[in-house]
């Protein structure tokens, strides 16, 4: 049983910035992840290739993850996971089921690249062990202390990509995930204490399955949050940073709400 203290509206949220690349590791960036944390819960937000190398740069212990959250399934958000799994085997015990959450094949997907990636090993019974939850657009789910909210991204055709709505001890935080620019996305960060947006593209603003500073810059007074971070930073965006008049998300930055 985990004995952490469940997180109360007193509790303060931290959220530390794992990752704030693209799936090009633009400019050196790590690949997506987020690590939200309050009361004694920890949340991981997306776990690109990278992530195991920062959490440890963090000096954040990955056996203290609660819960994984994954938005979809492109290698540069869930391709961290088997070296996750294979840490928990060999390094870092787990003494609880991890939680994993996320869109449909998420777990299977993942079995598929663990027998790829470390064929023969024990790292295999981590992923049998762990807890499997689908999100589905439109639906909420609880873990804990957590609540959290998804709808569909336009992103992916043939899977579901997702954004997520997540309340914890008192805050809310919203996060795009990745995805071009929909409408739904105004109602559903609407109050959001932090939104973190992604941001890949500067010049090739015809993409729209990836938003463009442009598009965001025109639609931010239209978006009712206290704070909004650019974050998936892609080339073009990180070329032109004088031009960018919005936050922009950085490797290791902390954010306390």
């Amino acid at each position: 049983m985990n004995s952490r203290p469940p997180a109360s509206s007193q509790s303060p949220v931290h959220v530390t910035i794992l990752g704030t690349g693209d799936a090009f590791s633009s400019h050196g960036r790590f690949n997506s992840g987020y690590l939200i944390e309050a009361g004694g819960y920890r949340i991981l937000m997306e776990a690109g290739p990278t992530i195991l190398t920062a959490l440890k740069r963090a000096a954040i212990n990955p056996a203290d993850i609660d819960l994984v959250l994954i938005s979809h399934l492109h290698g540069d958000h869930f391709g961290g996971l088997p070296f996750l799994f294979l840490e928990y085997t060999y390094e870092s015990r787990r003494r609880t089921r991890l939680a994993i959450a996320g869109p449909q094949r998420l777990e299977r997907h993942t079995m598929t690249l663990v027998r790829a990636m470390f064929p023969g090993t024990e790292a295999l019974d981590v992923v049998r062990k762990s807890r499997w939850t689908v999100l589905e657009p439109g639906k909420r789910a609880s873990f804990g202390p957590l609540r959290v909210a998804a709808i569909r991204t336009p992103h992916m055709k043939r899977y579901k990509s997702l954004a997520f709505r997540i309340e914890l001890a008192g805050r809310t935080i919203v996060f795009s995930g990745d995805s071009g620019w929909t409408e739904e996305l105004v109602p559903f960060a609407a109050g959001a204490d932090l939104f973190l947006c992604e941001c890949t593209y500067f010049e090739s603003a015809h993409l729209d399955f990836h938003l463009n500073y442009p598009r965001l810059a025109n639609e931010r007074p239209r978006l009712d949050v206290k704070r909004m971070v650019l974050t998936h930073l892609g080339r073009e965006v990180l070329d032109r940073q004088s031009e960018v008049a919005m936050e922009m998300a950085s490797d290791g930055m902390r954010i306390e709400l």
